[in-house]
């Protein structure tokens, strides 16, 4: 597709809470959060040409690796709330995307996520095959922290071994990767999370699990890893509040 005459290399994109996303509380769901955050990251892509099909003419994608999030505070059912985002860097197959949701003046999250190209033939890294000069780089951080490697423990307690399912596969035929951290989540303190204690996560994405597979689920004080045939698939660091 085209430059969109709507682009801009910074995006303000509003978002309308709805009871779907929200827990029993009223406050927005940590998994629908990262929905809302890479969503918006899709469409500020597809607006600039370089949407999913636009790679695939090259036969590339963006995957992502890393992300981190902190969080001051989740918004609630009926909110209208606006996620800004820019790129900080792109260069070769590598991108540091920014991304904050704002309620009013105010910053409730802010998010940090590291993509890579990959060609979908050889499945290996790509230099970026589209030209991304019109995107604005913009050294601006959104989070205090910047994502990193988490390191995984040497010995994890296994918590649930769980089969991949359909309703877990999206649009490239493997499990979303918000499923992942969904999947650790509900081996927490419902009451923690509900309370807002979660203030930041990190996640790291190293394989994809496709239908019908085992995903192993582990757990080492804040690590939670998922495995499956002994690989590790994707680590979550989890960050509470200190007097939780």
């Amino acid at each position: 597709m085209p430059i969109s005459p709507d682009f801009q290399s910074t995006l303000l994109q509003p978002w309308a809470i709805n009871f779907l996303q929200c827990y029993p509380n009223g406050l927005l769901k940590y998994t629908d959060l990262c929905n809302i955050l890479q969503l918006t990251a899709g469409y500020h892509a597809e607006l600039g040409g370089l949407s999913f099909s636009d790679m695939q003419a090259h036969h590339q994608a963006w995957v992502l690796s890393r992300m981190r999030v902190e969080i001051h505070a989740l918004p609630k059912w009926r909110d209208t709330v606006t996620v800004k985002t820019w790129i900080n860097s792109l260069e070769n197959s590598r991108s540091i995307r920014c991304l904050e949701l704002w309620s009013g003046d105010q910053k409730l999250v802010g998010c940090e996520t590291y993509w890579a190209v990959i060609n979908t033939q050889t499945r290996r890294p790509d230099p970026l095959a589209l030209p991304h000069e019109h995107f604005i780089k913009n050294p601006e951080r959104a989070t205090v922290q910047s994502f990193h490697k988490i390191t995984l423990k040497e010995s994890v307690t296994t918590l649930e071994t769980y089969t991949v399912k359909l309703s877990d596969l999206d649009i490239v035929n493997h499990a979303n990767n918000v499923k992942y951290l969904e999947w650790c989540l509900d081996h927490c303190d419902a009451k923690k999370l509900m309370r807002q204690e979660l203030v930041a996560f990190e996640m790291n994405f190293m394989r994809e699990l496709n239908l019908g597979q085992e995903a192993v689920i582990g757990q080492e004080d804040d690590t939670f890893v998922i495995t499956h045939q002994g690989k590790t698939c994707f680590a979550l660091l989890l960050e509470w509040k200190t007097n939780s």
